[in-house]
């Protein structure tokens, strides 16, 4: 075992240990042929001794980490200086650029950012991932514990620190030959993607959805993943539906579009910066008929401003004093308490389909477990204005639906429900709950809404049914006195 003071490969003299975790410990340590101070990555699992086979499988996925990370010149990627690999050392160290300040997970434990602080840290981590993925690299381990925050140069003082991307570990590169067994998963579980659960295949959309996981739980502090097992959380991302964020505001949109289990209707890499682009300036992005595109298709969708975005209060709740310490390129440590957000948006809306959150007191689903009495015996006919109050997914099941739609009816006795497939300006797969009015448009909806206490965005939207996919953008949303959207179809 390494101890302060030891000098490794007659040149690293360790200062202090900055951090450990099930792979290793990484420390500061002295360059005493270029004096300067670099961050040195032991490479030591925790627990029993190796064999000489997992030892040697070790020692690839350590070099297989330097490779990827020395193909990759990218200011939120870190920097690999080399790989100290000694013969006589039964495991190798790598070093790299160390970096003052501390990981988003510490950012995260002081309290919750607001969208737009997401956003950009969204944009800087997607920009890394475009640049691996370019070289054909998958980082498959994306959690906030991974993210460093590097302060801004004296030029830009008084700017937000920048990201950078570390741990490349457990990277895929094109073309090499797989490290694990049949069966072994790495990762942290509640960050990885379906698919790669499943076995499926294995894509930059899967990097993606866990890119969409750490956005979800630095804006809404919660894990709804995470179990108190592996295998149980595992299962979770598999099959259990995904609470809608709560405290998302114009960013769960952009959620909703990453956290959907079919990796092919994930946003690329373009669009998604695009959407990210539109919350990092303050315009809530929604989808319109033309951006609801083959996944092929060429440039970034449209961002459509829907009004003055509205303050947005710093949520950082907690207030301990942390003494920032310098944080090694490649820490390892523990998993962050991560969760998923799916966003239950319909097409055409910058709404998060959490509408009915009043219903509900916070998200729990109340009520009966037993189906209401009644059920819609036909859909409303195209063209017809509703005041929709919440949505749920198919695939969260009946029962869940008649969960939401008996905790509706409390404060909307007349409500009732329709499956989104039904109309082409809805995106499909959810049942849509909602007053049928009739109204006139999108205002008469809300009118409505706000006479039973249903006043904001999250509660009540106007929506418009129709057969047509150019009918997607009519989506009428609060203040009553000022409605923000297309609340009439003229």
């Amino acid at each position: 075992m390494s101890g302060q003071g030891d000098v490794i490969d007659g040149r690293f003299e360790l200062l202090e240990r900055l951090g450990s975790g099930g792979m290793g410990t990484v420390w500061r340590a002295r360059d005493t042929v270029l004096h300067r101070e670099v961050a040195i990555k032991e490479v030591r699992p925790a627990g029993p001794e190796l064999t000489a086979e997992q030892s040697r499988v070790l020692r690839e996925r350590v070099l297989r980490e330097a490779r990827a990370l020395a193909r990759l010149n990218h200011p939120h990627v870190v920097t690999i200086h080399q790989i100290v690999d000694i013969p006589t050392s039964p495991h190798p160290w790598l070093v790299m650029e160390l970096l003052p300040g501390r990981t988003l997970q510490d950012l995260l434990e002081e309290g919750t950012l607001t969208p737009r602080e997401a956003a950009r840290i969204g944009r800087e981590l997607l920009s890394a991932l475009r640049v691996a993925h370019a070289a054909g690299i998958l980082h498959r381990d994306i959690k906030p514990a991974n993210v460093l925050l590097r302060e801004r140069s004296p030029q830009d003082a008084g700017g937000a620190p920048s990201v950078v991307l570390t741990d490349f570990g457990i990277a895929s590169l094109s073309g090499s030959t797989q490290l694990t067994a049949t069966g072994d998963l790495i990762g942290s579980p509640e960050y990885i993607a379906p698919e790669r659960i499943r076995g499926t295949g294995e894509g930059p959309a899967g990097d993606l959805w866990s890119l969409g996981l750490v956005l979800y739980v630095a804006v809404e502090g919660v894990s709804p993943l995470r179990r108190a097992t592996s295998l149980a959380t595992l299962a979770a991302v598999l099959d259990e539906p995904v609470p809608s964020p709560v405290r998302s505001g114009p960013l769960a949109p952009v959620l909703g579009a990453l956290l959907v289990r079919d990796p092919a209707l994930r946003p690329d890499a373009d669009r998604l910066d695009a959407m990210l682009a539109a919350v990092e300036n303050g315009i809530t992005w929604q989808p319109t008929a033309t951006s609801e595109r083959p996944a092929d298709s060429v440039g970034p969708p449209p961002a459509v401003a829907a009004g003055p975005p509205p303050a947005e209060p710093r949520t950082r709740t907690r207030t301990r004093t942390r003494t920032p310490v310098i944080v090694a390129a490649a820490a390892v440590a523990l998993a962050l308490v991560a969760g998923g957000a799916l966003v239950l948006a319909l097409r055409g809306g910058g709404d998060t389909g959490g509408h009915g959150r009043q219903a509900d007191k916070g998200g729990e689903s109340p009520g009966p477990t037993t189906p209401p009495a009644s059920s819609p015996k036909a859909p409303p006919a195209s063209g017809t204005w509703i005041a929709q109050l919440f949505s749920e997914p198919v695939g969260s099941g009946e029962a869940a639906r008649d969960r939401r739609l008996a905790a509706v009816r409390k404060d909307v006795p007349e409500a009732s429900y329709v499956r989104s497939d039904a109309y082409a300006s809805l995106r499909p797969g959810f049942w849509v709950i909602y007053a049928p009015g009739p109204f006139a448009d999108g205002r008469a909806a809300l009118r409505f809404c706000a006479e039973r206490g249903r006043a904001d965005g999250d509660a009540c939207i106007g929506r418009y049914l129709s057969s047509s996919g150019g009918d997607s953008g009519l989506l009428c949303k609060p203040p009553v006195s000022a409605p923000v959207g297309r609340c009439t179809r003229a």
